[in-house]
């Protein structure tokens, strides 16, 4: 099995650095015998930063982004960054992106929210320049990019072979990220919405192109008190159940909350629901929240997944 962990995970509000904890963190991980590590982006922290960083001090573990929105930042920017990360690590970067959410990220830098679907279409079509050495000359709608002439690159030395994988849920965006990138990185998707909605139609819009990987991110907390658990995760999570692409893998899966997707329990009952995600088609696992309550917990969680890695 393939499976990784996403950062942070819960416990890290009284760091005196968070960058210091986070590769401390990520050489647990890698401890533990987990794959690969996964740093959401922050407003007070730069994920793709991060990912270099820690990558670069924790050899042989893969870093990525999960995940960075496309929004506000133009696609070159993060090309250049991406691919710094990837060169800064040696080839262990996965670019992970999302559309993210209107309702937050607006207000938040007070730019204009694009259509999502067309512009994660525009935004992946030049990443997909870049990435595979093309040209880059191409004006959208929501987005235009054109670096090309005497003296103009948008390729990193010792940056290659960059995997792009897209937060997609709903039918559209898994119809663009098939088609455009490597494969999708859905949270909060339980196991049926993986076999019934994000495996089959993501496969089917990257037919002719290598088989899509499929990382499902889904918060794993080994503990004594599994009920505890889902009621954190339900009131910080709360809001998802109001955005478009969260409500139809909800429906999909058939539960009304992030509370009731959580894998809690004792060792036997964690490494039991983390199977059925392989078994529903995914490619890969990141837990997530798994320090929500405490860093005991998390240390807990990520031995069982380090052993069922090894298995």
């Amino acid at each position: 099995m393939t499976i990784g962990v996403a950062l942070p995970s819960g416990d890290t509000a009284n760091t005196g650095n968070i960058v210091d904890e986070l590769v401390t963190q990520t050489g647990q991980a890698a401890e533990a015998g987990l794959t690969s590590a996964w740093f959401s982006q922050q407003t007070e922290h730069d994920a793709i930063t991060v990912a270099a960083i820690a990558g670069r001090a924790v050899p042989g573990i893969t870093v990525g982004t999960g995940v960075v929105p496309i929004y506000p930042r133009h696609p070159l920017l993060i090309a250049s960054l991406a691919q710094t990360a990837q060169a800064a690590v040696g080839g262990r970067f996965v670019l992970g992106l999302g559309t993210g959410a209107k309702n937050w990220l607006e207000p938040t830098y007070g730019v204009e929210f694009p259509p999502p679907i067309k512009h994660l279409r525009e935004y992946l079509t030049i990443l997909r320049q870049v990435l595979d050495g093309d040209e880059v000359d191409f004006q959208g709608e929501t987005v235009s990019a054109h670096a090309k002439g005497f003296a103009v690159s948008v390729s990193v030395a010792g940056s290659s072979d960059l995997p792009l994988i897209v937060a997609a849920m709903g039918r559209q965006a898994l119809r663009v990220t098939g088609e455009l990138a490597d494969g999708t990185i859905p949270f909060l998707a339980g196991p049926k919405a993986l076999s019934e909605l994000i495996v089959p139609e993501i496969t089917k819009a990257a037919a002719g192109r290598p088989a899509p990987r499929i990382i499902a991110m889904v918060p794993v907390v080994v503990t004594e008190d599994p009920d505890a658990v889902r009621a954190i995760v339900d009131r910080q999570y709360a809001f998802f159940r109001d955005i478009p692409s969260y409500r139809a893998v909800f429906d999909a899966q058939g539960v009304d909350s992030a509370g009731e997707l959580v894998i809690a329990g004792d060792e036997e009952a964690v490494a039991a629901e983390i199977r059925r995600y392989f078994d529903a088609g995914a490619t890969e696992v990141i837990a997530t929240q798994s320090g929500i309550r405490n860093s005991e917990e998390r240390l807990r969680t990520w031995r069982v997944l380090g052993d069922l890695v090894k298995r």
